[in-house]
């Protein structure tokens, strides 16, 4: 399968909404804006290992995961008619913390009736500046 990369601004806007989104519902706590997002068969790909998309939704039980954030360095990827994988850089901070965290992200979005939904997404930790890169 040929993936290609997108390049249509419009549509990385659209995306990143999206994506957005679930970081706002993250930041507010709010596990219906965060399910609403997620497609029913979601999986998350985490340090701590696979959720489900109820799984993503439960950790704001106790209220909001995040105090800030912003995201960078976007990119889309076309991998079929209807289903995109959007990467970023996220930093972010957590609630009654002091140090920022950054991380890369890849979602995948779905497109259906009731519009994009985020079906996957795998996190990984982002190197402190000036680590040593482990890539060739």
């Amino acid at each position: 399968m040929t993936r290609i990369a997108v390049t249509d601004q419009a549509l990385l806007d659209e995306i990143l909404a999206c994506e957005t989104a679930v970081w706002q519902a993250l930041q507010n706590g709010d596990a219906e804006a965060d399910l609403a997002a997620l497609h029913p068969e979601f999986l998350g790909v985490y340090p701590s290992g696979f959720s489900g998309r109820e799984g993503h939704a439960d950790q704001l039980t106790d209220g909001p995961t995040v105090a800030d954030f912003s995201l960078s360095q976007a990119r889309l990827l076309q991998l079929g008619p209807d289903c995109l994988l959007l990467a970023y850089r996220a930093d972010y901070l957590r609630p009654a913390r002091e140090a920022e965290e950054a991380m890369f992200v890849s979602s995948i979005w779905q497109r259906s009736p009731e519009g994009w939904k985020n079906i996957f997404s795998q996190d990984c930790e982002a190197l402190p500046e000036g680590a040593p890169n482990p890539l060739p």
